[in-house]
């Protein structure tokens, strides 16, 4: 049998990261693309190693994911990469776990105040249009396999609001809108492709959001279970829906927060042990 492998953009922290350690376990080598400066290199490595103490290979690109000729050159390697090596020849899991954007609300008293034009069109590009351009990318070398699995992590801030979260959750709606047009051109691959929506978690980038501590107040206090949901959490759910069995599950949002979405008011304290 050909060796698995997983491509996952924003593999160093979050969601990205526990991916890449759950799919390991679960025989996958991993191809990460991070961007991280010196000061949290050391969890990059930390995450290498844990792929590494699975059996599995780890191959990480420090690059910008939004940038098309890092893009470009990144799957060249490894298209390059699977040419010499006999046991690998395709790519079975693409996760888009990219989370780098504008924070900043649409009105204020003053220009500066507000999301620009640059930043809208950042924000939108680096969370959702690029997944688009990574499979292109990968179809266009005939480098993702049939029955092969993409995921996009999204939010209820696709179609909620939350206080300065305008362009984000403009640019999560827009990913799941990638994902279910991706659903109907990849299915002569039978490629599933679905969008899945994490429960409040206390992420590196979460923790930029305004407020994020009341957030995380407020999402474990009405959560059923009593908890937030955690990266491995997601990660788990992943690697389920990566299941041969899981085949015919594509096009979907779909929640893994324990019920925390569906909670609107949890009433008086009192009554809930």
């Amino acid at each position: 049998m050909k060796k698995k492998w997983a491509l996952i953009l924003g593999a160093s922290s979050g969601f990205g990261g526990a991916s890449a350690v759950e799919l390991a376990k679960a025989g996958y080598s991993i191809f990460g693309i991070h961007l991280d400066r010196q000061a949290t290199m050391p969890n990059v490595h930390k995450i290498i190693k844990k792929i590494e103490k699975e059996g599995q290979q780890a191959v990480f690109f420090n690059i910008n994911a939004a940038d098309h000729i890092k893009i470009n050159d990144t799957l060249d390697e490894i298209k390059e990469r699977f040419a010499s090596d006999k046991e690998s020849d395709k790519v079975h899991v693409l996760i888009h776990s990219l989370a780098f954007g504008t924070l900043k609300p649409y009105i204020g008293s003053s220009p500066s105040e507000c999301v620009t034009p640059a930043q809208m069109s950042m924000t939108l590009d680096v969370m959702a249009h690029s997944l688009v351009y990574w499979t292109q990318g990968l179809v266009f070398r005939n480098l993702l396999a049939e029955r092969g699995r993409i995921f996009g992590l999204t939010s209820a801030g696709s179609h909620t609001v939350i206080p300065n979260y305008g362009a984000v959750s403009a640019a999560k709606a827009a990913l799941e809108a990638h994902i279910r047009q991706l659903t109907v051109e990849l299915g002569h691959m039978k490629v599933a492709c679905n969008a899945i929506m994490a429960g409040i978690t206390d992420t590196p980038a979460g923790r930029k959001i305004p407020n994020f501590d009341k957030m995380l107040y407020s999402a474990e206090h009405k959560n059923p279970q009593k908890r937030l949901t955690t990266p491995e959490d997601v990660a788990r759910a992943i690697v389920a829906l990566c299941d041969e069995k899981c085949d015919w599950i594509s096009g979907n949002v779909i929640g893994v927060d324990g019920g925390e979405y569906i909670v609107n008011y949890i009433g008086d304290k009192s009554s809930h042990k």
